[in-house]
């Protein structure tokens, strides 16, 4: 598909910033899953939160929580 759309600079700026939002804040939503999967890790080294971790799972729609070796990953739903 072909075609042209016309925009004032001012909203082009926007859609432009909106760019650099939106890489931020994927960029922030990363970091906080690495800190939440060493914190999950830390925790399992304390106690038994597999049948937790299996609960989560079957009620999350978004993410699923892997256990591999004493370890925890998220991973989104979509990315599987």
């Amino acid at each position: 598909m072909t075609g042209s759309v016309t925009i004032s600079i001012k909203e082009f700026d926007k859609l432009r910033d909106s760019s650099k939002t939106l890489d931020y804040q994927k960029e922030r939503v990363l970091l906080a899953t690495k800190e939440l999967e060493v914190f999950l890790s830390f925790i399992c080294t304390r106690q038994n939160i597999e049948a937790l971790v299996e609960e989560f799972n079957r009620q999350s729609k978004m993410s699923t929580i892997l256990m591999e070796n004493g370890r925890a990953k998220i991973v989104f739903n979509n990315e599987k």
